[in-house]
């Protein structure tokens, strides 16, 4: 059995990114453990019946993304980690969401972005002292798409990693990529899917929102021209890749519990408050990198593989 630790900014973030990861480690027996960093109380929510959460002025939200966490890692059967968090005091996490770039949120004292880099990595180091993780899974320097959250815990995680002592650091570090080739796959597929698979009607209905509820909103499939974020890269700069076909339904049971951010319109495809539709596949991709210098460790490999994290 190995223990793998995978380290994210927000609820959802882990689901999104790295579902299939976890669930395939999971089933395979391996213990799985998820480190977050704030519990996303600026996220943007989507069923009207929660609407009073976004924005609320008693940070509301956090709290409700924390309860839509803990049951979306036990649909996986992963162990939630809250950084900072103090269960004494009744403290769920020590940084808050810290919004996009210049917003306000992004100004308070306890915005994660702004966080002392020394100190935050060194709750990091005691999490991973305390676990003792074989693998160790975060984002890129791009933290994915550049939410300053996701760039923050790139940093952070990599700060842990320079402050643990040898002996206590994993011997396998990843971080999140996307090969181009599959993300072009993806998109092409959405161009030519089923109509009904992109229909959140069904979703929309599990919300309970009462009588006289809105329409279901239409999810937007992306265009042939339209960027990719950062965190799609060449093919070859993949060097590990988990493909677990069973493990794509229980990433969508995990999904449809962060109902505040997500919309499952389908095992097939989901989309975020953009209503972007997204293809919802079995595969991830990774690079394994050097802990303390974050090159490149090993070689690509074909993306197609069912490659292991461990």
């Amino acid at each position: 059995m190995s223990r793998l630790l995978f380290v994210h900014a927000h609820p959802d973030d882990e689901t999104l990114t790295c579902g299939i990861a976890m669930a395939h480690h999971v089933a395979r027996g391996d213990e799985v453990h998820v480190l977050t960093c704030t519990l996303g109380e600026e996220g943007e929510v989507i069923p009207p019946g929660l609407a009073h959460l976004e924005g609320d002025p008693d940070d509301r939200l956090g709290p409700y993304r924390h309860g839509e966490l803990t049951r979306a890692l036990d649909r996986i059967g992963a162990v939630l980690h809250v950084l900072g968090a103090d269960e004494s005091s009744g403290r769920l996490s020590l940084y808050r969401d810290s919004g996009m770039a210049g917003s306000p949120a992004a100004a308070r004292p306890e915005a994660f972005a702004a966080a002392d880099l020394e100190q935050a990595g060194g709750l990091v180091a005691d999490v991973v002292r305390e676990l003792r993780p074989d693998v160790v899974v975060t984002y890129d320097e791009h933290g994915g798409y550049g939410h300053p959250d996701h760039v923050q815990t790139h940093r952070v995680t990599r700060s842990a990693l320079a402050l643990l002592d040898p002996v206590d650091r994993p011997g396998r570090v990843y971080e999140i990529l996307t090969p181009a080739g599959w993300a072009g796959e993806d998109r092409a597929w959405l161009a030519a899917a089923d109509p009904a698979l992109l229909d959140t009607a069904t979703w929309w209905a599990r919300q309970d929102l009462g009588p006289g509820a809105p329409v279901p909103p239409r999810l937007v499939v992306p265009g042939p021209d339209d960027p990719f974020p950062p965190s799609v890269v060449d093919d070859d700069r993949v060097t590990h890749a988990v493909v677990d076909e069973a493990a794509r339904a229980v990433q969508s049971d995990a999904l449809r519990e962060h109902a505040t951010q997500v919309i499952v319109a389908s095992e097939d495809v989901h989309a975020l408050s953009n209503l972007v539709a997204v293809r919802t596949t079995a595969r991830e991709g990774f690079r394994r990198v050097d802990p303390l210098t974050w090159e490149t460790v090993g070689g690509p490999v074909d993306p197609g593989e069912a490659g292991l994290l461990v």
